[in-house]
């Protein structure tokens, strides 16, 4: 079968073409939007149906990592499937009118947001956990030489960014009570693992105050139906307690730890972080999962119940694991068997202290987790999946 895979560059991209092509599909690739960040949607509309029309047999279905509207609407005109995996919360996109095409079959990681979403178009919309690429990322750590394995050896290592440079927050004027309630809100969900509650408290009288301080808040196209009060409280508040969270968390473990980070972040007010900069996602990633002695992740808090990207990533390369309490994984997996989960600032510090102290405990659980990984949530039986789903194989 051949398939139309929609690129703009995810980092999840080559892995999961790597698996269509692994499972017998043939993939051609719409990259253009790679390499030309104007593209408006008229010439992808116009591109991609000439592409797609000029493909002899025709493709059994387009794919994209992500929602794109204009690809849907692409697909709806022509009638061919459109699928796509959403592995970011939040997505705007998700709020055009054209997820309610017939085309679509949109599967979502995050089930709160797959909830929400899911009235829109109840035949097309599905929600399924995120997957890794354990056969390529497994031989990446493994045969690293010597040399690049000690180069990224850490006793806590994270990845990512602190988000001080995305947070819209930081630069959004608020009259004082009203700034001071959304601090309070932040100080409270940080406390708070597991659940996140800053929509149920987002009023009316908030969000007129943010539209006002943001105008673009309330100029969105009438090709979208946007729940303004969701993208206060995701794309706004949520991102600054992500923030708020992560230099607090990293701050703190690198006063009694020895901890690197790679990001392009501004760290220079942490002095005791080691910033080890920007690491490559296929040939550095996969290193430094597995010679971390302890992998941190934090889920930003827009991701509200899913399981992110990096869990399933340091797993599948056997390596160790602190995360965040999420409400989704419990499903997947077994806290203190297959990785381990902190659900306070305190339970982390005494998490990392005894992990690092006690190697037989921590090469078991990343043992385990690499295990569960490799039998249950790789690219091919997560892409299996979909298609079993989307087109009623079973």
């Amino acid at each position: 079968m051949d398939i139309l895979f929609y690129r703009y560059d995810s980092i999840c991209e080559p892995d999961i073409i790597d698996s269509f092509r692994h499972l017998g599909f043939h993939v051609d690739e719409d990259t253009r939007e790679i390499y030309d960040k104007k593209l408006k949607p008229s010439e992808c509309i116009k591109g991609l149906y000439e592409m797609i029309n000029k493909k002899s047999g025709g493709y059994t279905f387009v794919f994209s990592i992500n929602f794109f509207p204009s690809v849907s609407d692409v697909c709806n005109i022509i009638g061919i499937p459109y699928m796509c995996l959403v592995v970011d919360s939040p997505v705007l996109e998700l709020f055009s009118k054209s997820l309610a095409n017939r085309c679509n079959k949109v599967f979502i990681f995050d089930r709160r947001l797959y909830e929400e979403f899911l009235p829109v178009n109840p035949e097309g919309i599905y929600h399924i956990p995120l997957a890794t690429n354990v056969r390529g990322n497994y031989q990446t750590c493994t045969q690293a030489g010597g040399a690049l394995k000690k180069r990224f050896s850490s006793d806590i290592s994270f990845i990512g960014s602190l988000y001080t440079e995305k947070c819209v927050y930081n630069k959004t004027v608020l009259p004082p009570k009203l700034k001071g309630y959304v601090d309070g809100l932040i100080e409270a969900q940080l406390r708070v693992f597991g659940y996140n509650f800053i929509e149920e408290c987002v009023d009316d009288e908030l969000v007129d105050a943010f539209i006002k301080a943001r105008p673009e808040l309330g100029n969105f196209p009438e090709s979208m139906n946007v729940d303004v009060r969701a993208v206060v409280a995701q794309h706004f508040i949520s991102v600054k307690v992500a923030e708020q969270e992560r230099i607090r968390f990293l701050k703190t473990l690198s006063d009694k730890f020895d901890v690197d980070i790679y990001t392009g972040s501004d760290t220079s007010f942490m002095p005791k972080i080691h910033n080890r900069g920007f690491a490559k996602t296929a040939t550095e990633m996969p290193v430094i999962f597995h010679q971390s002695k302890i992998n941190l992740n934090l889920t930003a808090k827009s991701i509200r119940s899913g399981l992110s990207l990096r869990v399933f990533d340091v797993l599948g390369c056997e390596g160790f694991l602190i995360t965040n309490y999420q409400e989704e994984l419990p499903q997947h997996f077994t806290i203190g068997e297959d990785l381990e989960a902190y659900e306070s600032l305190d339970d982390l510090m005494g998490k990392c202290e005894y992990y690092l102290i006690h190697e037989n405990d921590r090469r078991e659980i990343a043992h385990n987790g690499f295990e569960k990984v490799q039998k249950y949530h790789t690219y091919d039986t997560r892409l299996t999946q979909m298609l079993e789903i989307a087109f009623h194989l079973k």
